[in-house]
């Protein structure tokens, strides 16, 4: 970023010295947008601005008719909105950026994201570098960042062991922190619902992330309940507060929700207890996609934890006289949890012929209960699952509070990994107005670029980072349903990535002009 800067301001330098000697044509620009409704990621009302980008940079914000600034490329955004390029602050983006087709990132730059944050609830690679070498070396299609995982990291060190780790062990998770922060990830993020992470205690989690406060970085939280699973939404909540303040340490709490039936309406009291803890100093934030149903796997849904513990092959324990019970006891109240069978949508089975089925259909079909299909579904391969578990009220009021930012939580087989950013506009700021459409694109920018650390983007203004969106709201659609999850979303007129034009009149221009983002 500093090194962009030292570059545009002597491309500028020269260029203004040119004109005053040789009487020359001012500096020619690469990219003039001209006559658009600007939203500049903080302001709450636009403004009719013209935009001049060099060198990847926007160099000029004001009334073009007042320069003689000229440009090889003039984008006519009359009747448009212009907005900085959305950021995605929580992802599961890192294996597609990695293949050779998919990193185009395609499904995420056409619903208006210019940047993607991976490593997401726990999950990233030891040797962060390498990967981001890789892509530097190889190409992506929008910008792109990654936090350290917990659970990768505590299965490398400990495996799947359900207990704390020693001395020697935490010394090595924080080890792999360190290397992950020096390499340039922007924080640290667990998944405490998930196995392994499930297993470790909130000292643990304390310790490892000191690791990237001392580094500036943040701490990412997939809280350890969203529901009544284990210790209820609400001491979770409490728990990334008091990570917070022992850490000292900004905790975004992911994909905020009240999942299932047991916690609907508790959104008033969860914004109040942060409310709280922000008021005496303490950095919390959340993200949130919106959507009223989830994605995960059949496992992760309704298996209480301890069947993970110990084993690779957790199926092992079905067989097992002595805990079948148990285990099928615990299946048949997660469902219940979740809202039903009917609730639950099989996606992407091992399974022939159950897919874009619900596990009560599937039940019906077997002439079995629903916990002894989840059962059979689990022993042959498992299944992603999209489980319909929130209230429109919740979502609604997470949504509208400032700390609040967008994410997708982008999965295969979810409709969110195409079409988080664009449902949101096209739902929540123009058929519901649940918020206005500058709410909209600041917690989709600056706020989201504040809070993860990344410099130099998230606002239209010099001196930062080419990424620019332009469209009309109401031309703005999500084409990505729960039956067809991979369409790609459409509206988007212009998109400027790092001052390239990577989308001209809706049609995919570029798909390698992404940059690696790391820690400043």
């Amino acid at each position: 970023m500093i090194g962009s800067i030292i570059r545009l301001g002597t491309l500028l330098l020269g260029l203004s010295l040119l004109s005053v000697s040789c009487g020359e044509a001012p500096p020619q620009l690469e990219v003039l947008i001209t006559g658009g409704s600007v939203y500049d990621g903080v302001s709450a009302e636009p403004q009719s601005l013209d935009i001049g980008i060099a060198d990847g940079q926007i160099v000029f914000v004001g009334k073009v008719d007042t320069t003689d600034l000229r440009a090889s490329e003039t984008i006519d955004a009359s009747g448009y909105i212009v907005s900085p390029g959305f950021i995605d602050s929580h992802t599961h983006a890192l294996n597609d950026l990695s293949d050779s087709v998919k990193n185009a990132n395609l499904n995420y730059l056409l619903q208006g994201v210019t940047t993607v944050v991976t490593g997401s609830d726990g999950n990233s690679e030891n040797l962060i570098g390498e990967r981001l070498d890789y892509w530097e070396a190889n190409g992506i299609g929008t910008n792109a960042a990654m936090l350290v995982g917990h659970r990768n990291i505590r299965r490398t060190v400990m495996g799947v062991a359900e207990r704390a780790p020693t001395e020697e062990e935490l010394n090595n998770m924080k080890t792999l922190v360190r290397r992950g922060m020096e390499a340039g990830a922007l924080g640290f993020s667990t998944g405490l619902y998930y196995t392994p992470a499930s297993f470790s205690e909130t000292d643990e989690v304390v310790e490892l992330a000191k690791i990237s406060a001392e580094y500036g970085g943040i701490y990412d939280a997939h809280v350890r309940d969203e529901s009544t699973y284990n210790i209820g939404l609400m001491a979770a909540i409490e728990e990334s507060i008091e990570i917070a303040e022992r850490a000292d340490i900004l905790v975004n709490i992911s994909h905020i929700k009240c999942l299932g039936v047991d916690v609907w309406g508790m959104s008033r009291a969860i914004v109040d207890t942060i409310n709280a803890a922000r008021a005496r100093g303490l950095r919390i934030t959340a993200d949130q996609y919106p959507y009223r149903a989830s994605g995960t796997s059949v496992s992760n849904a309704l298996l209480p934890k301890w069947v993970f513990a110990d084993l690779d092959d957790y199926t092992q324990k079905f067989d097992d006289p002595e805990l079948l019970p148990k285990i099928e006891e615990g299946v048949t109240e997660n469902i219940r949890r979740r809202g039903g069978p009917e609730s639950l949508l099989l996606v992407l089975a091992n399974m022939p012929g159950i897919s874009d089925k619900t596990l009560g259909q599937v039940a019906k079909e077997w002439d079995v209960s629903p916990t002894e299909a989840a059962l059979t579904i689990m022993k042959n391969g498992d299944s992603r699952l999209t489980s319909f578990n929130m209230s429109p009220e919740d979502i609604h009021y997470f949504m509208q509070q400032p700390w609040v930012m967008t994410c997708s939580d982008g999965t295969n087989a979810h409709p969110r990994k195409f079409g988080s950013f664009a449902k949101k506009i096209r739902e929540y700021v123009l058929e519901e107005k649940v918020i206005n459409l500058a709410q909209m694109i600041n917690q989709s920018t600056s706020f989201t670029a504040e809070t993860f650390g990344i410099a130099g983007r998230g606002k239209i203004q010099e001196g930062y980072s080419a990424d620019i969106l332009v469209f009309k709201p109401e031309e703005v659609k999500d084409n990505a349903t729960f039956t067809d999850p991979a369409q790609l979303s459409s509206g988007f007129h212009h998109i400027v990535l790092n001052g390239q034009v990577a989308v001209r009149a809706g049609e995919v221009q570029i798909t390698n002009g992404g940059e690696v983002i790391r820690r400043q």
